[in-house]
């Protein structure tokens, strides 16, 4: 990156854009630069620090709101919401051990690339607890969407566009998300030895139950070898895994009924409090995969859908997996540094209907190939049109997400 400018007022923030639209120079839109190796690289871009715009200007604990600005470092919500026993229901993971971080980020890092965890097939996706937002567009203009509430209709419900846009339509200056009590108990029931098709026939029974699954992964052998937590590692194969959270005697009783609906499949076992929020922090920030250089992706399929990508992608070199969001969600590791072994990967996807989002990889192979999953051409059209809507000179992170976008 050459030049970095950084705004500390709005206003300031509205003449550097005017600025960059007049000399069409592209800039390329950070924070803490923790997600600077999320999507194509903005090398040699000027750069636009919007670090000033940090801190928690408002936090109603009984009205379940917060809002602050985009920069505000994530581990200080977290902090925060923890003194009042309540949590972002998304469960952003950290991702700085995977990308090689020096932080978990920001709040606006993890809005702007709409990161969610675990519990998401419980209480939604990031975009779904972005209340609204204060931002200037690529066209220099000043735009505030949505309240505090989630039941405030001004239009178009904007939040949900800028959520997961990657800064490639706006900066975003203030924004409000919603937050959730914490549980007060946690659990995981643990089933032994399954293979994926088992497991997610397990994982299914689980959420269609009345036990109020917020967690549901699998992971093989492989990775429950290299565990820290005793149950795991000495278990000697795959783990499937099911939370389940909520008041203390409510927990014991649903994880006891869950065990008896599962353990006519193979052995159980529980992990209570600590080891069941370091297995699932394991599982949310990607930990299987941060201490080795293997390209990584993140692959989005139907459920029922995961054994078969697994079994397609088991000739790959050193490929290594592991199943979250009941199967809805595949993270997947192989050793392909030149061509991340994408054309495999996205044919497998292809044959059933998802998407196979690189991760992690090296520049040369971000700018080569697509980082995210090609569009159908009326989508692209669509997602051009949005781009030329927000900002029709494209300054604000060009190609970060399509090359031309």
């Amino acid at each position: 990156m050459t030049d970095t400018y950084r705004p500390d007022t709005e206003d300031h923030l509205v003449d550097l854009i005017a600025w960059a639209n007049s000399e069409r120079k592209p800039l390329a839109v950070h924070g803490a630069k923790t997600k600077h190796r999320l999507g194509r690289p903005m090398s040699g871009r000027t750069g636009l620090d919007l670090t000033a715009f940090a801190g928690v200007s408002l936090y109603e604990p009984e009205e379940l709101v917060l809002a602050a600005g985009p920069a505000t470092p994530l581990a200080e919500i977290e902090a925060l919401l923890r003194e009042n026993r309540q949590q972002l229901a998304f469960d952003p993971p950290d991702l700085s051990g995977l990308l090689g971080a020096p932080n978990s980020g920001t709040i606006g890092g993890v809005i702007a690339c709409n990161l969610s965890g675990s519990r998401r097939i419980k209480d939604g996706a990031a975009r779904d607890h972005f209340l609204g937002f204060d931002a200037v567009s690529g066209r220099a203009q000043k735009v505030k969407s949505g309240g505090r509430v989630m039941k405030n209709v001004t239009g178009y419900d904007l939040s949900k566009v800028l959520c997961g846009s990657y800064g490639t339509l706006a900066a975003m200056t203030a924004m409000t998300v919603k937050v959730l009590p914490a549980p007060e108990k946690t659990r995981t029931v643990l089933v032994f030895g399954l293979d994926p098709s088992q497991a997610v026939a397990a994982l299914a029974s689980g959420l269609n139950g009345p036990f109020e699954v917020s967690g549901a992964a699998w992971i093989p052998q492989s990775i429950a070898d290299r565990s820290d937590t005793d149950h795991i590692r000495q278990a000697g194969g795959s783990v499937t895994a099911l939370r389940i959270e909520g008041f203390g005697p409510s927990v014991e009783y649903r994880c006891a009924k869950l065990r008896d609906l599962l353990s006519p499949l193979g052995e159980t076992e529980e992990l209570h409090s600590h080891n069941s929020a370091n297995f699932w922090k394991s599982i949310r920030d990607v930990e299987p995969f941060r201490s080795d250089d293997r390209v990584v992706w993140k692959i989005s399929v139907a459920p029922t859908d995961a054994p078969t990508i697994l079994s397609a992608l088991s000739h790959l070199k050193a490929v290594e997996a592991y199943l979250d969001w009941a199967g809805g969600l595949i993270w997947l590791a192989v050793d392909a540094p030149r061509q991340g072994a994408h054309e495999p990967v996205r044919d497998a996807v292809n044959t059933v209907g998802g998407h196979a989002t690189l991760i992690r990889a090296g520049d040369t192979l971000r700018n080569t190939i697509s980082v995210f999953h090609p569009q159908p051409a009326p989508l692209a059209a669509i997602t051009k049109r949005l781009k030329d809507s927000f900002d029709p000179n494209g300054v604000l992170n060009p190609g970060r997400m399509s090359e031309g976008v």
